[in-house]
């Protein structure tokens, strides 16, 4: 907790005056039990109504001061304890944004949710807690302690050995619980992430019916979920039982030896009172105190997990820039291409009004680029090796290959989605790691495979990387992606409403959608991830037609896997195992790449068909 405690300085006027009004209230509850033993004493003994009747009122009165002072300190309380759980998440949703794809790999997506929405609930209802009990348990405990041993010192010894006790028993519940607590959460990760996986592929699910399946893969980390659970709230459970046993223990010989005391007129009737008072005050603080302990030792758990986010540094850092500190971060949420749900989104740096745009892009190099997932991988399981591949301004590069060759890891290096592990690759005879993240990604429109829509209207979708777009400018732009046609047709054209990930849509039609949205902001730098795979062949055929002319002063990369979608790129880049087996043209490549041949005779049969 102490790691998070900058996130508590602007709200440090509420973690003051809360404490403080807390600590008036038990003042004002500490001097019931002296009101009690007056009335006692010099009220029901020596049956005095006027002393009953006064003290009555003035116990009235303190009841009502106790009140009003632990109302104030629970609204100052929560207003720190939210604003604080607000702003660590903001702080956690920021941090995400500026991760790297590798970063985001050794988080699971259903990790961070978990730390984001139950980590932070648990460290913002401990400092709601903290504000409240952790300042009245305490001072509760010692104050009546305290009043305990001024009404009767033996008496209270036989308190203080009962305390002495109870801390023991709860220092070992604690010591036990905390791994507990960490087992806990990591066992909620898996479950949120088993979670996350069965509702982002429910269609896939039913297709293969698959139902059962499932259901028993989420019923195993759901038990082992639950099995931890039981296990950790049976500290919790225990807790409570043994804080009552000990302290009603030590009242009944409180009772027994005060009844002896009294009976030999060492003790008056009302002390006797008020100190058995006191004890039942300091048994409720200590059931506060121990329930406390317990949630301090939850939210420390929580408060290591969130910062363990926070802690991570990107491995991805961005050049300077004149945007400031906080370029990459503003890169990265102009960037909506994120890690899984984000495949197939456009990458976008929304950072200086889409200034990319205004950037023209003469040339894209690719020098000896050698590529693996992993920084310690072997030189044999590199995805990409000794890649060189140039492209010019008004060039389309088509890149074609066999599933798993390395063509989509080829151009996620180009917006620096993932950095090279050698070799180097330029824009302009720039190295893209000397180009701050914001201006690079502004050059840049990219379609991956899986379109992606967030919930919202198409106009929105087709808008998202150019928020000030007009009407004629996002039609322009569906027109060329040969989606404006079927937008027309639906009832309530660009402002029809899309479920969540455009559920409602066709893969074609969600396909042609993502790619208008990387046309509206005109990046110098197109890439179209085989964007195109859900389209027929006739809507492809139009879509390449109205690209070419579109984009004649940029510069396309194109995957797909048909020859037909590449036969007119002015340079087609054959990938085999991550390396470049053929680079020409169509026909070049039909007298010179043995794969390329591989691919044509797959799919037009081995008698060459003329195709325009």
């Amino acid at each position: 907790m102490w790691k998070l405690r900058a996130y508590c300085r602007p709200y440090w006027k509420f973690m003051i005056l809360g404490p403080l009004f807390m600590i008036f209230e038990v003042f004002f509850d500490l001097l019931q039990p002296r009101l009690a033993a007056y009335i006692v004493d010099f009220g029901v003994v020596e049956r005095n109504f006027n002393v009953i009747e006064q003290t009555g009122l003035t116990m009235a009165g303190v009841a009502i001061l106790s009140l009003a002072t632990g109302v104030a300190c629970n609204l100052f309380a929560s207003r720190a304890s939210q604003n604080l759980g607000a702003d660590i998440r903001e702080a956690l949703f920021t941090k995400v944004q500026t991760f790297s794809f590798e970063n985001m790999d050794s988080f699971k997506s259903g990790s961070l949710i978990t730390r984001m929405t139950n980590d932070v609930v648990q460290v913002q209802n401990l400092m709601q807690i903290a504000l409240q009990g952790l300042v009245r348990a305490p001072s509760l405990l010692i104050g009546s302690v305290v009043m305990a041993l001024l009404i009767n010192l033996r008496l209270g010894l036989i308190l203080l050995a009962a305390l002495i006790v109870l801390a023991a028993v709860l220092f070992a519940l604690i010591k036990f619980s905390a791994p507990l607590f960490r087992s806990v959460q990591a066992r909620l990760d898996a479950v949120n992430t088993r979670m996350q996986e069965n509702l982002a592929g429910i269609r896939v699910v039913k297709a293969f019916v698959r139902s059962d399946y499932e259901r028993q893969r989420f019923g195993e980390v759901n038990r082992e979920y639950t099995q931890i659970s039981v296990k950790a709230a049976r500290f919790i459970a225990i807790n409570s039982p043994i804080v009552t046993l000990i302290m009603n223990t030590c009242l009944v010989v409180i009772l027994l030896y005060g009844g002896n005391l009294v009976w030999d007129s060492a003790l008056q009737v009302g002390e006797l009172v008020a100190f058995v008072n006191y004890v039942v005050q300091v048994l409720s603080s200590l059931l506060m105190v121990s329930g406390l302990l317990m949630n301090v030792s939850q939210a420390n758990v929580s408060a290591r997990r969130i910062h363990e986010v926070l802690s991570e540094q990107p491995t991805m850092t961005s050049a300077e820039a004149g945007t400031g500190a906080n370029s990459e971060v503003g890169a990265a949420i102009g960037a909506v291409v994120g890690h899984g749900a984000g495949v197939g989104t456009v990458a976008r740096a929304t950072v200086g009004s889409g200034s990319g745009a205004s950037l023209p892009a003469r040339q894209v190099s690719f020098h000896n680029v050698d590529f693996s997932y992993s920084s310690s991988a072997e030189v044999k399981d590199r995805i990409l090796s000794d890649i060189c591949i140039e492209a010019r301004q008004g060039e389309t590069v088509a890149i074609i290959g066999s599933t798993g060759a390395g063509k989509s890891s080829l151009v996620q290096l180009i917006p620096r989605l993932y950095d090279a592990s050698s070799g180097s690759l330029q824009i302009d005879g720039r190295d893209i790691r000397e180009i701050p993240l914001a201006e690079l990604r502004g050059k840049i429109g990219m379609v991956l495979q899986e379109a992606f829509l967030f919930t919202g209207t198409i106009r929105d979708n087709i808008a998202f990387g150019k928020g000030d777009a007009t009407q004629e400018e996002i039609e322009h732009a569906a027109k060329i992606a040969q989606a404006h046609d079927f937008i027309s047709k639906l009832p309530d054209g660009y402002y029809t409403k899309l479920g969540q990930r455009g559920v409602n849509l066709s893969g074609g039609q969600k396909q042609r959608i993502s790619i208008a949205r990387a046309l509206l902001v005109k990046p110098p730098i197109l890439i179209m991830d085989d964007s195109t795979s859900a389209l027929d062949l006739e809507t492809e055929r139009r879509l390449r037609l109205a690209l070419k002319a579109a984009m004649q002063g940029s510069i396309t990369f194109l995957i797909a896997q048909r020859i037909s979608s590449v036969i007119d790129a002015q340079r087609i880049v054959v990938i085999e195992d991550g390396a470049v087996a053929g680079n020409g043209t169509h026909e070049e490549l039909m007298r010179t790449c043995e794969v390329y041949q591989d691919i044509y005779r797959s799919q037009y049969g081995s008698e060459e068909e003329a195709y325009a």
